[in-house]
């Protein structure tokens, strides 16, 4: 029996830009989902399928995708790439910080397109195969079964990358670990250097868990040095 095609949903305002990423896409033998509006792909969501992956463009008129990522963490976890200007490090942040998992900027070459893609997937069939014992911090739960997050037995809920970046800290619990050893084993090795990539996704992380950076309860920060999560003792 010949195994699914992962779908991918293509979501750009630019009609030609759309045609070229879905025959590329294609030619990988991905199943593509096109959108040309934030709300055409929500709808896609809502009526016909959940695709493995979102590549979304972030300026769009209608509902932007800075918007429509944020409504789609509202009921999914699937990963989201954003698409941005080139050299617009504010539309990269925007974008994290409405959950995006990773981004690409334009203009991309079909090589760079199909690599982003494969390292989110590639990453994110990776951290969905352990099955380690759960962790726990204090009230914190980290159940590698079911790749769920819990704080005093109210579930938490995380982005693919967020949970990835959380397990990737528990599996090193009481060790100091750097920024570019999370960013390889978390986004992979094209990241090393990529800190702004870093220091968001460690914010919004401890923004859910309530974990401040003051008095932490389970991630310290070693200013020069890295990240540390606290052991349970």
């Amino acid at each position: 029996m010949p195994s699914r095609k992962i779908s991918v949903l293509a979501v750009d305002d630019d009609v030609r830009l759309l045609r070229l990423m879905q025959r590329i896409l294609e030619i990988e033998g991905h199943k593509v989902l096109r959108a040309s509006s934030g709300e055409e792909a929500l709808d896609i969501f809502f009526d016909e399928e959940t695709p493995d992956l979102v590549l979304l463009d972030v300026m769009m008129s209608g509902i932007d995708g800075f918007t429509t990522c944020q409504r789609i963490r509202e009921f999914s976890q699937v990963p989201v790439i954003i698409v941005t200007a080139k050299g617009n490090e504010d539309e990269k942040v925007e974008g994290l910080n409405a959950g995006a998992d990773d981004y690409i900027t334009k203009p991309f070459s079909s090589k760079e397109l199909v690599a982003r893609v494969k390292a989110v997937l590639r990453r994110t069939k990776f951290w969905e195969d352990q099955t380690e014992p759960a962790f726990t911090c204090d009230d914190l739960t980290i159940d590698y079964t079911q790749h769920s997050v819990s704080i005093d037995k109210q579930d938490i809920t995380l982005t693919a990358t967020e949970y990835r970046l959380l397990a990737f800290l528990a599996h090193n619990a009481g060790r100091v670990v750097t920024p570019d050893q999370i960013l390889e084993k978390v986004w992979g090795a094209d990241y090393i250097g990529e800190a702004h990539l870093l220091q968001v996704n460690v914010a919004r992380l401890r923004q859910k868990l309530s974990d401040s950076t003051k008095t932490p309860k389970y991630i310290t920060t070693r200013p020069g040095i890295g990240y540390i999560m606290k052991k349970n003792s």
